[in-house]
């Protein structure tokens, strides 16, 4: 078992057939944020989302957390569903920032990354505001953290407070300490060759209202052959504002790489 987590994590699964596609969400969401991705992807894919420790139906987690516990937790969840599987990461903030620990852990076992709501900060200092909000306010502090993640104009329609409250309804199972635990682990510094290591395709996918969209430039320059696709008007949780272009340019990065099924493997060009 990972260290410093108090039992497996909570998944959901979609999908019966196709390769593996597994989904790491953002705070203060829970892996509820991924139901469109799931519902549309699990037509060719085998789809698994995770709620990370402290939240949605995961368990606590202890004062010693690191970014590693929670890879190899996602991983553990990974190998309950479908054992011995290779798959696509995709991960929204939080999720992103454990998506390439958990490649590193098994490179072998990972397909892709794809990355959204995030950049290259090396500071981390958002890791202290939310620490602050969090202390301040208590667990009830993400129903209003939900509509940060969004754009101004996503903010005002019934579908975000549909979200907002569908994560807050879900407050007695989620667990404050953890949560803040798991922001003292983000503050933590990666190695300094933690981007420069992926090994594997990338691709970021970046709402232009996202505070961290800037920043997003300087995290693909940071990953060997990393993609970029800017989705117009969207904010940090893009998946959820504009699904239908999140996925078509998630498909289209997969079909790229011969990872969409029924597309060819590129072709190995020797030297």
């Amino acid at each position: 078992m990972a260290n410093n987590i108090h039992g497996p994590l909570y998944y959901e699964r979609m999908g019966r057939t196709g390769p593996v596609i597994t989904f790491i969400h953002p705070n203060p969401m829970d892996q509820s944020c991924w139901i469109f991705q799931m519902a549309h992807l699990s037509t060719w894919y085998r789809c698994i989302t995770i709620d990370i420790p402290g939240y949605g139906r995961s368990p606590k987690a202890d004062a010693d957390l690191t970014m590693e516990d929670m890879a190899e937790a996602c991983w553990e969840a990974i190998d309950d569903a479908l054992p011995g599987e290779t798959t696509i990461l995709v991960g929204c903030s939080t999720g992103s920032a454990i998506a390439p620990y958990m490649h590193h852990h098994r490179p072998d076992k990972t397909a892709a990354l794809v990355l959204c709501g995030t950049g290259y900060s090396p500071g981390k200092e958002f890791a202290k505001r939310r620490i602050d909000a969090y202390t301040a306010n208590g667990i009830d502090y993400r129903w209003a953290y939900t509509f940060e993640d969004f754009s101004p104009a996503f903010r005002t329609t019934p579908l975000a407070h549909f979200f907002a409250n569908l994560f807050t309804e879900r407050n007695d199972f989620a667990d404050l300490e953890t949560i803040l635990h798991q922001f003292r682990a983000l503050q933590k510094p990666d190695p300094d060759d933690h981007h420069e290591r992926v090994a594997c395709p990338t691709v970021i996918l970046t709402g232009s209202e996202d505070g961290a969209h800037q920043s997003a430039f300087a995290l693909q320059e940071r990953i060997p052959d990393c993609e970029l696709r800017t989705l117009p008007g969207a904010g940090h949780a893009c998946q959820i504002e504009q699904p239908w272009v999140f996925n078509r340019f998630m498909i289209e990065f997969l079909a790229k790489h011969g990872l969409f099924p029924g597309t060819p493997k590129p072709a190995v060009v020797l030297v």
